[in-house]
């Protein structure tokens, strides 16, 4: 073997990076264990625990420190299914950004456009924009859009000659633009949500946003937070040397008020909240600010001074809280002299101590002490390059009527540019006609202070006003980057567009059923990965404990990847990687038989292993390939987990690839020149289907009417009873309900019948099957899944908690019922799937399943140089594909456990189509190399003598991979027995069809001349 010394340190350095990648992931398990360990049992400890380090170092590497934070980030993500957590998809209603753009037009025509638009839209995936413009023209006989969208909105875009196709593009560009914006509005609220690990992803090709929140325990609340529209808001400010000193008297009353309670042995803070967020504006109150200069309040001087003394000799955390109880949190800002800095700006605290100060000003006895319409908010973005630091704002709040004295309606356009002054960026701003006047004014009111931008609650930029504005044009600047200034930008026009965010998809998963995924899926993953380690030992003899080096390697290697690129590990993923490793040893097994026979042949032990890896390599290669197609097939066609599942798949492949190629013949290599025997067979399996003798060409018409039996029983069972879809292809909502006792489906069903009584319920069918054990139940109806209102919701888990509640032995109340943060019964997942997002999925599924088997057939055909061979597996692959789809139809609701129709099945169905093809591959790759070798005999003659000499090779790979999926079958959980029933059938199937179907279909496609025929 030439350059092992290359080879070696490869192998070395990508051994020290897959460690040093699954490092933080175990820094982040002993900083957890210890928060655990700190709470003793009280959640909101171990979460305070975690916030309180979370920007201190954790991870010493000498060079280089990592904090909390940072491992966090770099560590394995866990998928909502093994976490628990939410899933949501929203869709921005175009047709609300339409009618804004038209200034809401009464025209009947246009009204009348919309409402076709809107009802093409429920079985299209095609633009609404489009759709509203062609049934325009069409009501109103080739009309000017112009005529409608030459609003004040539009000004400088659109005029009345403006030419029907430029509006559309318009009119896309603005939609375009306000799912943008709605993006931004969404990320910051997220950033602010106080979730571990969010994701949040625009999908680009739909318009659509999806958004991943692991661990939230309160999905009434995300969804009021994701579906609300953006408020936009500009308001004056005061000065921190005018608020200062009514901060000053507040830590006085917050002191008193905290001793007052140690003596009287009660809390002084008392958690308050709206819709479930912390408080954090102080409200109208009733005072004017003291008209004397803060700055010369001697108490204040002192206090101040006491602070800047702790600070700078490091005192006693645990006395300065006692002491100073605001401003050990809250850290008021003085320039570099130590005096009061002038700005909005009256402190700076790290972020998990904002929930504290907002509780502390919130006391009645501490907003007393504010004077009307002072409003206290925190700033959008870090200030620090940790991420840990955030400013609070004093904004004036002091109008008429409360409101701001102008909003985002007021802009026009805003964008960003680079300064004419310098590097730095800056906003360019348009107002409205109206808009432009209230900032004139607005402007001139505020010379020499600094209007406060504030979306949401949070202040995005505070720029100092150096003049009065006219004209309704603004610069703002600040020092942005090129990237600050399109945000702040995107900002401006978020409040342009009225254009909320729909939930159309959402999924939850309790806690107490994301931890029993794991344990599930690893009892699995445990069990097969040994009975593999054992199968090969057992039949391969000292070179399968070689294979089994290179199988843990591979793994190791496949999590260190997994790590590496921030890839999420969810439960069909687990389910990849131990169909991975049964994949895996496939190449071992393609390579040790060919080994044998050489060794057969007469051959020394060092040229057969030589040879061995020779003539294997093509067929490893092609195998690997065609299995890689289906993989990215998957990953580009598929969401959620099928990604996951696809993401293993195809890191899987390269791992295995590598490690049974080259890690595999460095050990043997080293073991043979160290003068050690290696065997590759015992007694038993030296010789095991070495000397079969079989005309399979000859049988193939009695394998051909097995199929057309086969055949006519999956499109007879498809005709009459159809298929099961879930909610992925017929949309829906889907509950999973645990309950602290066994109960029957027949009686959780007439329950939820006579609660569904309703006419409009009625419509919709109601479906419960057992979900694993006796005490758990999967409910499936349809009643208003086309509906996005928030408030649906909470409708049907009200009319659950009704028509179940009864079942408990102990009751629950409706929050316990409808989270299992706090207790393990009640609705431990849901699932909603609008009908658009079904239409796409079921749509997608078609196309991933059709361009596999092309792009397969196709290469087939380009590397084995005849389309026969391409034809023939491509027929093979849609033979498995048709019949375990059949089988799906047949035998749904005969077997106790899922067996809908829903991505996941689709996945199952493409891994079935690229474990086939890596099975006919081999057999293939033996045809091509006996025509070679062996020209002069027929090609029925090479066929046989290619199948017979590799179904050793067949019966192992089909072996090992069947005896992984059994250990996940029944010990992997109810998510995906379904799942694992498929792939168990399709791998059965696909072995039959790489022997009996795929080649013989070839060689009769190929013409007498080719076959040697007489």
């Amino acid at each position: 073997m030439q350059n092992k010394g290359a080879l070696r340190f490869l192998v070395i350095a990508l051994a020290i990076a897959c460690a040093y990648q699954l490092s933080f992931t175990a820094v982040t398990r002993i900083v957890e264990r210890k928060a655990v360990q700190y709470s003793a049992g009280d959640p909101a400890k171990e979460v305070a625990y975690l916030d309180s380090i979370k920007s201190q170092p954790v991870y010493n590497l000498g060079l280089v420190k990592f904090t909390y934070k940072e491992c966090k980030e770099k560590e394995i993500n866990l998928g909502l299914d093994l976490r628990g957590g939410m899933n949501v998809m929203l869709e921005i209603d175009v047709q609300d950004v339409v009618r804004a753009l038209a200034d809401n037009s009464k025209d009947p025509a246009f009204n009348q456009a919309m409402e076709v638009a809107a009802s093409k839209m429920k079985s299209s995936s095609g633009d609404f924009v489009e759709q509203f413009a062609q049934a325009y023209q069409q009501i109103t006989g080739g009309g000017q859009l112009a005529a409608i969208f030459n609003t004040s909105a539009m000004k400088g875009q659109i005029s009345f000659d403006t030419s029907n196709e430029e509006v559309v593009k318009v009119l896309k560009k603005q939609a375009d633009d306000a799912i943008s914006n709605s993006f931004n509005v969404l990320r910051s609220r997220i950033d602010h949500f106080g979730v571990t690990q969010p994701n949040i992803q625009r999908l680009e090709s739909s318009g659509r946003i999806l958004v991943e929140l692991p661990g939230i325990k309160e999905p009434e609340r995300v969804r009021k937070l994701l579906q609300g529209t953006a408020s936009l808001e500009f308001w004056a400010t005061y000065n921190n040397t005018e608020i200062y000193p009514i901060l000053a008297q507040a830590n006085r009353v917050i002191k008193e008020l905290e001793d007052a309670a140690k003596v009287l042995g009660t809390n002084v803070v008392e958690e308050k909240t709206v819709d479930g967020i912390p408080e954090g504006d102080i409200l109208d109150q009733t005072q004017a600010l003291p008209e004397a200069n803060p700055v010369e309040n001697t108490a204040d001087q002192d206090l101040l001074s006491q602070i800047e003394t702790a600070d700078s000799a490091s005192v006693d955390q645990a006395a300065m809280m006692a002491n100073m109880p605001l401003f050990s949190k809250l850290n008021p800002m003085v320039d570099q002299a130590g005096n009061l800095a002038n700005g909005p700006v009256v402190g700076h605290a790290l972020g998990y101590d904002t929930v504290a100060i907002n509780r502390y000003l919130n006391l009645p006895q501490v907003k007393s002490l504010f004077p009307r319409g002072v409003k206290l908010l925190w700033g959008i973005k870090a200030i620090d390059e940790a991420g840990t630091v955030f400013e609070l704002y004093a904004i004036n709040g002091n109008t008429r009527d409360g409101k701001a004295p102008l909003d985002g309606t007021a802009v026009v356009e805003a964008t960003e540019q680079y300064s004419q002054r310098g590097s730095s960026a800056e906003v360019s701003m348009s107002m409205s006609g109206s808009g432009g006047k209230t900032w004139a004014r607005l402007t001139e009111d505020n010379i020499g202070n600094s209007i406060a931008i504030v979306l949401d609650g949070y202040v995005y930029s505070a720029p100092r006003v150096q003049n009065a504005i006219t004209g309704g044009q603004s610069q703002i600047t600040g020092k942005f980057t090129i990237q600050e200034a399109r945000d702040l930008a995107n900002v401006l026009k978020s409040g342009k567009l009225p254009a909320p965010a729909r939930i159309i998809q959402d999924t939850v998963v309790g806690p107490s059923l994301g931890e029993e995924s794991i344990n599930a899926g690893m009892l699995s993953f445990i069990l097969a990965f040994v009975l593999v380690l054992l199968y090969m030992w057992l039949y391969y003899n000292t070179a399968g404990g070689v294979a089994n080096i290179a199988l843990l390697t591979n793994l190791f290697f496949l999590f260190g990847i997994l790590a590496a690129f921030g890839a999420v590990l969810t439960l069909p993923g687990i389910a990849g990687i131990v169909l991975t490793m049964g994949m895996a040893v496939d190449a071992n097994v393609i390579i040790y038989e060919r080994i044998k026979e050489e060794l057969r042949a007469g051959k020394g032990v060092n040229l057969s292993v030589t040879e061995g890896y020779k003539h294997a390599m093509s067929a490893i290669v092609d195998g690997n390939a065609t299995t890689m197609i289906t993989g990215i097939v998957l990953f580009l066609f598929g969401t959620g987990p099928v990604q996951g599942f696809a993401t293993t798949l195809i890191i899987g492949i390269f791992t295995s690839f590598f490690t049974s190629i080259f890690i595999s013949r460095l050990v043997i290599t080293s073991v043979l020149e160290s003068g050690r025997k290696i065997r590759f067979s015992n007694r038993l399996t030296e010789n095991f289907l070495a000397n079969v003798k079989f005309d399979f060409i000859g049988v193939r018409k009695y394998a051909y009417a097995a199929s057309i039996v086969l055949f006519i029983i999956a499109i007879g069972s498809l005709a009459t009873r159809g298929l099961n879809y879930g909610v992925d292809f017929s949309g829906g909502r889907v509950y999973v309900v645990r309950f602290d006792q066994n109960v029957t489906a027949n009686d959780v069903r007439e329950r939820l019948n006579a609660e569904f009584a309703s006419e409009d319920a009625a419509k919709s069918s109601i479906e419960v099957k057992q979900f694993g054990k006796e005490n758990q139940m999967r409910i499936v109806t349809q009643y208003k899944y086309d509906d996005t209102r928030e408030e649906v919701a909470a409708e049907l888990d009200s009319m659950l908690y009704n028509a179940l509640g009864g079942l408990y032995k102990t009751p629950l109340t409706l929050d316990e019922f409808k989270s299992t943060a706090e207790n393990p019964n009640g609705i431990i997942s849901s699932d909603k799937v609008g009908p658009s997002v079904a239409r796409g999925i079921k749509i997608n599924s078609i196309i991933a399943v059709c361009f596999s088997l092309l792009a397969i057939m196709l290469y087939i055909a380009l590397r084995f140089r005849k389309w026969q061979w391409g034809l023939g597996g491509a027929l093979s692959l849609g033979h498995d594909a048709f019949l375990t789809i059949g089988l799906f139809s047949l035998l749904y609701g005969v077997l106790p456990f899922n067996m809908e129709v829903d991505q996941s099945f689709i996945a199952a169905i493409l891994t079935i189509i690229g474990y086939s093809i890596n099975d006919t591959v081999v057999i293939f790759d033996r045809i091509r190399e006996y025509n070679r070798e062996h020209a002069k005999r027929s090609m029925r003659q090479n066929i046989n003598e290619a199948i017979s000499s590799t179904l050793a090779r067949t019966l192992n790979t089909a072996g090992t991979t069947v005896v992984v999926l059994l250990a996940i079958f029944l010990f992997g959980g109810e998510v995906i027995r379904g799942f694992v029933f498929a792939l168990l059938f399709g791998i059965v199937m696909g072995t039959f069809s790489s022997v009996f179907v795929a080649t013989p279909l070839a060689y009769d496609m190929m013409s007498r001349k080719v076959r040697k025929e007489e």
